[in-house]
This record gives C-alpha cells, sequence and structure tokens, in this order.
C-alpha cells in the first residue's frame, strides 16, 4: 500500500505528528498473519535480539522519509538504536524523526501484494535507506521465489546469496540481524549459527523450562535420599 500523507510540514514537536492507520487488509493478505502473528514468530525475533528500549521489531505501520513523503507499510520491520517511544506516538516510522531508517524490512508473499513487494517496493525502500529488504514466500508462487533478500550498496539493492540445504531449506545471511532467515518446509524461521540453532520459540523455552524443573525435582529426591 502506498499514499501520502496530508501534513506537509514537520511539527515542531515530532511526538504530534500521527501516520494514518493502514487499510483493512485483502483477504489474501492473511499471510502475513499466518507466518508472524501466529505461533509468535513475531514475538521469538522480538524476544532474542532484545533491548526493547532502542529496537523496534513491528509491522502493519506506515513507514515513510518525512511527514508529508509517500508511505507504505511492510509486514515487519526492525530498527536498532531507534526510539520505540516516538514509533508508537507516530503510529509508525519516520526516517526524519527518528535519525535513521530502519535496519530491515520484510514482505510476505500473497497474491494481492506480490507485484508490489517485487517490482515497486524495493526501490521505495532503498530510497528511505532500509539496509536489506527481504521477501518470503511459502510456495514460491506469488514472488517467483520461496526466499530472496537484497542488501543496500551504494544506494541500490543487490541479491543476498541464499544457500539450499540437502533437506531442502533454504537459507540467506542477514548481516542486519546476525542471523540466517530460513524458509523451513513453508514456514519462516531464523537460525543462529553462533548457538547452532533456532532461535527459540514460546515452545522450545516451555520445554527447556519443564526440563530444568525437573532436573531440579530429581536432585531434590536424591538429596532427601542421601538425608
Amino acid at each position: 500500500m502506498t499514499g501520502r500523507h496530508t501534513t506537509q510540514t514537520a511539527p515542531q514537536n515530532p511526538r504530534a505528528f500521527r501516520l494514518p492507520d493502514i487499510p483493512e487488509k485483502h483477504p489474501d493478505d492473511r499471510t502475513s498473519f499466518k507466518h508472524l502473528a501466529e505461533g509468535g514468530n513475531q514475538g521469538r525475533l522480538d524476544s532474542h535480539l532484545g533491548n526493547p528500549e532502542t529496537t523496534i521489531v513491528s509491522g502493519a505501520r506506515y513507514i515513510c522519509a518525512v511527514p508529508g513523503g509517500p508511505i507504505r507499510y511492510p509486514d515487519l520491520l526492525v530498527a536498532f538504536d531507534a526510539d520505540p517511544e516516538l514509533y508508537e506516538a507516530n503510529n509508525g516510522y519516520v526516517v526524519s524523526f527518528q535519525g535513521k531508517p530502519p535496519e530491515l524490512a520484510l514482505e510476505i508473499a500473497s497474491r494481492h501484494t506480490a507485484r508490489i513487494d517485487v517490482e515497486v517496493k524495493p526501490d521505495f525502500y532503498a530510497s528511505l535507506g532500509v539496509r536489506e529488504y527481504w521477501r518470503f514466500d511459502e510456495t514460491g508462487e506469488f514472488h517467483g521465489a520461496r526466499l530472496s533478500g537484497d542488501r543496500l550498496v551504494d544506494g541500490q539493492y543487490h541479491p543476498i546469496v541464499v544457500e539450499e540445504l540437502p533437506d531442502g531449506e533454504l537459507r540467506g545471511y542477514s548481516e542486519a540481524l546476525g542471523l540466517y532467515f530460513c524458509w523451513r518446509q513453508g514456514r519462516l524461521d531464523w537460525y543462529d549459527a553462533g548457538a547452532e540453532d533456532y532461535i527459540p520459540s514460546l515452545e522450545s523455552e516451555r520445554q527447556l523450562r519443564q526440563q530444568a524443573e525437573e532436573r531440579v525435582r530429581q536432585l531434590e529426591a536424591e538429596l532427601r535420599q542421601r538425608g
């Protein structure tokens, strides 16, 4: 979605400026909800990156260079060294107010938005200085590739290498996040090479907590037997 906000001059108080809400999504756009909201995928990434005082992990809000400039909304946006409270006050990301562009934008493919994701949004995000632009397509039907990413170099996007593993998984390294974007049997995921594992999910954290609690119970039982 694109548009131009009617405010043509920046307010003296940036926190007084507010971008409009995005329009109601087309039914075909449910893919973004499926891959980001369902199962807490966006929350997983937010929790992994940490630093909530200066990190924005959000989506489905407008981004623009300046008040009154062209606006679009990514399915997911990540910005470091940013002001989350200002983001909330503006109801979106205003580059001139934040003092820097976001590190990353991600679009999830749908029949309704695929052409814009591939043909239009790269130029828009590049014009804002967004460091990386990623696209995820569950089937590859709409974007023409199941996983693809571009990195900004001298004002232009250049493709990021995406490798296919023996099991069919696709991975591309995001320098911005320090993680691999993954296409895993049609699901979006992130792999942490340092930890040699995928970033924790709510379910994996619950299992680890249960295992730790079980170890504590076993240790207490052993101590009682010895006593």
